[in-house]
């Protein structure tokens, strides 16, 4: 008879835990013990082992990427930068801003002279999520624009803007000065906020993307990238898998969840 091959390697699930970001082992072991952690939709016990590659890790029912070599960036795209991974025209990509390995994809897009906050990765559940309109994570802009929009065009960019592609979803909008407009979307279409301005009479001059859910950063100067805090990456989870309620409110059922894991 020949030995049974060896199962794929399993480790303990505090240890798991805190390699994600989740805090130290002793930390974990108490979400554990506070039956917060489950593990393929059953709660986990201290004790457990699991497969990173297979099992589905969550805490609060939020999932978390458990998977060895996850990355997450955060990037300041400057202007001038595509959104790529390569540019047929040679022109700077935000790849190139980033550590080439491992290797990463940007989440979402911003245009070509549209600068700001760009989230790069290696996890393909969490860039679903981010990006997909149908769950609804905010993207809040500062949009420079081309003269003093009235009431009127305000009230048209917060009920929703006839485009080429359809009317756009309603946006949180507020004027901070006369030419500067802070924008807050969750669809994402390609060159939204630039289209949404312009349908109004407002063309915009400078577009600089100040949130992505959760997550802000205004210490990063243009170029420069760092990583995630698993604290970080944990808040975006919580935004990215969010349900939405009866009544189309998204993040409603947060009330019921702690803000994230103890520390």
């Amino acid at each position: 008879m020949t030995a049974p091959e060896p199962g794929p390697p399993r480790e303990r699930l505090q240890k798991a835990l805190a390699r994600a970001g989740l805090g130290s082992r002793r930390a974990c072991e108490e979400l554990i013990a506070d039956e917060r952690v489950t593990v393929n939709g059953q709660v986990a016990y201290l004790g457990d082992r699991v497969d990173p590659e297979v099992d589905e890790v969550a805490v609060d029912g939020v999932v978390v990427g458990v998977r060895p070599g996850l990355v997450h960036y955060v990037l300041n795209k400057p202007a001038g930068v595509v959104t790529t991974a390569d540019d047929p025209q040679g022109r700077p990509t935000v790849i190139g801003l980033v550590p080439a390995e491992p290797r990463v994809h940007p989440v979402g897009r911003l245009d070509l002279e549209t600068e700001g906050l760009l989230i790069l990765t290696n996890e393909g559940e969490l860039t679903h999520r981010l990006t997909h309109p149908s769950f609804g994570v905010d993207k809040e802009y500062l949009a420079e624009v081309d003269g003093t929009p009235s009431r009127g065009a305000l009230r048209r960019l917060r009920e929703g803007v006839e485009l080429d592609d359809g009317v756009t979803a309603p946006a949180r909008v507020s004027l901070l000065s006369d030419h500067l407009l802070r924008i807050t979307i969750h669809e994402g279409r390609n060159r939204q906020v630039r289209r949404m301005c312009e349908a109004v009479g407002h063309p915009v001059v400078r577009l600089v993307r100040t949130r992505i859910g959760p997550l802000t950063d205004r210490t990063l100067a243009p170029g420069e990238w760092r990583d995630l805090t698993g604290e970080e990456v944990h808040e975006l989870r919580l935004a990215a898998f969010a349900e939405e309620d009866d009544d189309g409110d998204r993040g409603a059922d947060r009330s019921t969840r702690r803000s994230g894991p103890r520390r």
